[in-house]
């Protein structure tokens, strides 16, 4: 499935947050066909990112929920009886195993891109789809290229930090912990707090952290504009280290700060966002840090920073993420 193909009708496949991020901003090298084929989740994201285009929603996969996955595997396989497609596309996650299997029981190829986060070592969706033989597998961290990993150009490649003007009021702030369900962050809400730069400008996208001990505007949700528009407003951004949102705030200009959650605290089912800090560090794009590197001197020193892309049209994107 190479990038040399016009106008194939795909299945493109992906988890909300981090991996749908990836797989849109990967569509320009995918020579898909407007009648191509979105499956997702429903969410404010999905709706936003997807908007005209054409999607077939399924029903939300918890990481590693196996009952989940064979819940979709059926819905698919039964949605695919009725459309013929020219290749699958995934970044993942859990419901690229969902789908992927129904995909190849029709007859069609499949193809997984691993998300950017994964550098030393696949995610389980990965080395299961790698176990069973039957997808063509990439990978966007050199260090993995090997065996059956093939390498994939970054999604980051077009990104640069570049200085920006500042002045001496103290930094307006957006928090924003992501949407991933089931998982708090309130470490981070707190060492936020510790800094003292929290105030009445302050707004907050908590997710599943709902507290009433924050100032500013709380939100549980923000919807994909808003989401982008509090980034925009604000001079210095505080994110989990999702690579979601990695990306929507680097397409917004906004040189974050990621904070990774840890499995130790109950804040996801593993450490991978670690992994992210290495990728950002070779790209200069982000700072990534550990919830206990949080203060008020690392806040002020990102807030003199701000993201271009250098990328001005398709035609450029394509040439640059195709490598």
């Amino acid at each position: 499935m190479g990038s040399t193909t016009a106008n194939r009708k795909l299945l493109l496949v992906a988890s909300t947050g981090g991996h749908l991020a990836e797989l849109v901003r990967l569509l320009p090298v995918l020579n898909a066909s407007d009648d191509s084929l979105w499956v997702t989740f429903r969410s404010p994201q999905s709706e936003a990112l997807l908007r005209g285009r054409r999607v077939f929603y399924v029903p939300y996969v918890k990481p590693r929920d196996v009952l989940a996955v064979l819940r979709v595997m059926g819905i698919t396989l039964r949605r695919l009886r009725h459309e013929r497609f020219d290749g699958a596309v995934s970044t993942g996650s859990g419901i690229a195993l969902a789908c992927f299997p129904a995909a190849i029981l029709r007859g069609i190829p499949t193809k997984y891109v691993e998300s950017l986060g994964r550098v030393s070592a696949p995610s389980a969706t990965g080395r299961i789809l790698a176990a069973l033989g039957a997808t063509a597998m990439f990978t966007q961290s050199e260090r993995m290229a090997r065996g059956r990993w093939s390498p994939h150009p970054s999604v980051l490649s077009t990104y640069r930090a570049v200085p920006r003007p500042t002045d001496s009021r103290p930094p307006r702030l957006f928090v924003t912990l992501g949407t991933i369900r089931g998982y708090r962050f309130d470490a981070l809400v707190d060492a936020v707090l510790a800094s003292g730069l929290a105030d009445e400008r302050t707004v907050w996208q908590v997710g599943e952290t709902v507290r009433r001990d924050l100032p500013g505007t709380v939100y549980q949700y923000l919807s994909a504009e808003d989401y982008v528009a509090a980034a925009r407003d604000a001079d210095v951004v505080i994110s989990h280290a999702g690579v979601g949102s990695l990306l929507v705030l680097l397409e917004a200009g906004v040189y974050p700060i990621l904070v990774t959650r840890r499995a130790h605290r109950n804040e996801h089912v593993d450490d991978h966002q670690l992994e992210l800090r290495e990728v950002v560090r070779g790209r200069g794009v982000a700072r990534v840090v550990d919830v206990e590197e949080l203060d008020a001197a690392l806040i002020q020193r990102v807030r003199a920073l701000e993201v271009t892309d250098r990328l001005e049209g398709i035609s450029d994107r394509r040439t640059a993420l195709a490598g």
